[in-house]
């Protein structure tokens, strides 16, 4: 019988799904990456996470691969290249946790925007700053978007029957909005000229790689707030501090970072994340946008749909 393997927590649909579809699956949530490296010769599919690197190494190490299976979006860790000149298919499951890492951004962003973590804070000391933690309304503001994918388009579909405006850029999309007066398509650099709200939602790779830094934050109006739920290295931490210390950004909302293993910071880092950490006007969340126990089943059910179509003979 052919087998698969998962290595990494999943919802007990997917394991049942492919059983259905044939395989014997072998479910490993806590297998690491060097004992897959030992066995992977011995399946035709593999679920991976973020810990295992589908890279030409690992991929060399199995002739018997047929399919690749993300959980989740980012395809940045499999050598997608190499493995399609083995004839591996890879699919990832972006449409199963597209919904919930936009309700995440969206209740970041109201959090943020309404004092919400300073006023449950104060309100559970007994003190009562009404006017410290006046807010600001969403409504009226412009939103920009940067990356219109499966993530940017659910962002969207929240507040886009909100009365305020929306700046799209992808520069691999040809999008219309006809039907939306609301959205317009625009270039990047208009994104960063009107937006008073930038949500980013990009694959991480050389072209994004520190794509929020000190000169296009320079272009940007005065107290923009940018969202990140994307890839860390997608923001030059450093760079967007500054901006954060000097009023030029009026507030992030962060779920991912550039180092997401605090036991691993190098002094540098500890120092920077400490100055990010202590910001009132900023929302942090450990990667987990996406992240609902819904999701965990609709992206099962996603990766049992794409590997049920793929033709593997």
């Amino acid at each position: 019988m052919k087998k698969a393997l998962i290595t990494d927590r999943v919802h007990q649909h997917l394991i049942a799904g492919l059983e259905e579809i044939g395989y014997d699956v072998e479910y490993e949530p806590t297998i690491t990456l060097d004992q897959v490296k030992e066995i992977i010769s011995l399946y035709e599919g593999i679920v991976i996470n973020s810990k295992v690197k589908m890279y030409k190494e690992l991929i060399d190490r199995s002739d018997s691969l047929k399919w690749i299976a993300r959980l989740g979006s980012g395809l940045e860790i499999i050598d997608i290249p190499y493995a399609k000149s083995k004839g591996i298919a890879v699919v990832n499951s972006p449409e199963g946790n597209r919904n919930a890492l936009a309700e995440h951004c969206l209740g970041m962003l109201l959090a943020l925007c309404n004092n919400m973590l300073s006023a449950d804070r104060e309100v559970r000391e007994f003190r009562w700053n009404r006017e410290a933690n006046r807010g600001i309304e969403i409504a009226g503001k412009t939103i920009g978007i940067i990356g219109y994918g499966q993530m940017g388009s659910a962002f969207v579909s929240k507040v886009s029957s909100w009365p305020l405006d929306i700046v799209v850029y992808d520069k691999f999309k040809k999008l219309s909005f006809d039907e939306q007066p609301n959205i317009k398509i625009v270039c990047e650099s208009e994104v960063w000229s009107k937006a008073d709200i930038i949500s980013i939602h990009l694959p991480y790779n050389d072209d994004t790689h520190h794509l929020i830094n000190k000169a296009n934050i320079d272009r940007c109006k005065d107290g923009v707030i940018i969202i990140n739920s994307s890839r860390g290295a997608i923001v030059h931490t450093e760079d967007l501090v500054k901006a954060l210390e000097s009023g030029k950004v009026s507030g992030a909302c962060l779920d991912v970072y550039e180092n997401e293993k605090p036991n691993t910071y190098t002094e540098h880092e500890r120092q920077l994340y400490s100055r990010l950490f202590v910001m009132d006007h900023v929302i942090l969340s450990p990667h987990i946008a996406g992240w609902t126990n819904e999701a965990l089943y609709k992206i099962a059910d996603t990766i049992i749909s794409k590997v049920r179509c793929l033709n593997l003979d």
